[in-house]
C-alpha cells in the first residue's frame, strides 16, 4: 500500500467528519489561522461572493430581457418571486417600501437561499474537486451560512441598518430618547404629599434604568437570535448528511439505510433551506419595519 493509502485506511469517523467541518482558513499579514486573532475563511468568502454575483447576475439578466408582452418562463419565474417577496414586505411595512426595503429582502432572501442550497452538493465530491486541485489536505466547506462568521456578518449588517433607520426616522434626539423613556415611560418630578409618594419620587428615575436595560436586551438579542437560528439549522443538516455518509460506509446494510434516510432527508431539506431563507428574510423585513415605528 501507498503512504496515501495507508492514511485513507488510517482516516476515522473523527477524522472525515472533522476535515468536512474544516475551514480553508489563514491568520491576516500571512499568519497561520492558530497565531492570531484575525483570521479569514477564504471558502466561506469566496463562495458566498460568488454565489451573491451569480444570483443578483441572474436577476438583471433575466429583468433586462423583460417584455410586456407574453413572458418568458424565467421571467415569469422571477415575477412570481419580486411579487411573492413584495406581497410580505406590504404586510409588515407599511411606509415607501419599494425605495429600499422591497429590494433589500429580495437580495437577502435570494442570496441566502442560494448559500442554504449549497448543502444540497455531496461533500465528497466537493472535497475531490478540491483535493484534485489543491492536495489531499486542502479543505473547503461549500455551505457558507453553516459558518456563523456569515450568519452573524448579515445580522449584523441588518442591525447597523435598523439602528440608521431609527436615528433616520426619529432623529439622533428622538433614538436617545426611546432608549432611556420606552417601553415603562420616563421618569416623572412631582410635590411628593406623602411618605408613599416620597419614595416614588426617588425611584422614578430608575426608570430611565429600566428601560435602557429592556431596550439594551432587545438590541443584543436581536442580531444573536437572527444569526445563529439560520447557523444552527444548516450546520446541523450538514453534520447529519455527514453521519448518514458515514453509515453508508459500514456494508450493505448501512448503505441501503444511508441511501433510504439521505432521500429522505434531502428531501425534507428542501424545505429547511428555503424556509429558513424565508425566516431570515421575514426578520430582516420586521427588523427594519420596527426601526420606523416608535414605541
Amino acid at each position: 500500500m501507498t503512504t496515501e493509502h495507508v492514511q485513507q485506511a488510517e482516516r476515522t469517523p473523527a477524522d472525515y467528519i472533522g476535515h468536512h467541518l474544516s475551514f480553508n482558513a489563514q491568520g491576516v499579514n500571512g499568519n497561520t489561522a492558530s497565531e492570531g486573532f484575525w483570521v479569514l475563511h477564504y471558502d466561506t468568502l469566496l463562495t458566498s461572493v460568488v454565489l451573491g454575483l451569480l444570483v443578483m447576475g441572474l436577476i438583471w439578466w433575466v429583468a433586462r430581457g423583460a417584455t410586456a408582452g407574453v413572458p418568458t418562463k424565467r421571467q415569469a419565474f422571477v415575477e412570481l418571486v419580486f411579487g411573492f417577496i413584495d406581497d410580505q414586505v406590504k404586510n409588515i411595512f407599511h411606509g415607501d417600501r419599494h425605495s429600499f426595503i422591497a429590494p433589500t429582502a429580495l437580495t437577502v432572501f435570494m442570496w441566502v437561499l442560494a448559500m442554504n442550497s449549497m448543502d444540497f452538493l455531496p461533500v465528497d465530491w466537493v472535497a475531490a474537486i478540491v483535493s484534485f486541485f489543491g492536495g489531499e489536505h486542502a479543505k473547503w466547506r461549500i455551505v457558507p451560512t453553516s459558518d456563523i462568521n456569515t450568519t452573524f456578518a448579515l445580522a449584523l449588517a441588518v442591525w447597523l441598518l435598523m439602528i440608521f433607520f431609527s436615528i433616520k426616522a426619529k432623529g439622533l434626539g428622538g433614538w436617545i430618547h426611546e432608549l432611556f423613556c420606552a417601553p415603562f415611560g420616563s421618569a416623572k418630578f412631582f410635590k411628593p404629599k406623602s411618605a408613599l409618594g416620597f419614595v416614588g419620587l426617588v425611584l422614578s428615575p430608575l426608570l430611565f434604568v429600566a428601560n435602557f436595560a429592556f431596550n439594551l436586551i432587545e438590541y443584543v438579542s436581536k442580531p444573536l437570535s437572527h444569526s445563529l437560528r439560520l447557523f444552527g439549522n444548516m450546520y446541523a443538516g450538514e453534520v447529519i448528511f455527514l453521519l448518514l455518509g458515514l453509515w453508508a460506509a459500514t456494508g450493505i446494510t448501512g448503505t441501503i439505510a444511508g441511501a433510504v434516510l439521505g432521500a429522505g432527508w434531502s428531501i425534507f431539506h428542501i424545505l429547511i433551506v428555503a424556509l429558513q431563507a424565508f425566516i431570515f428574510m421575514m426578520l430582516t423585513v420586521v427588523y427594519l419595519a420596527m426601526a420606523h415605528e416608535s414605541h
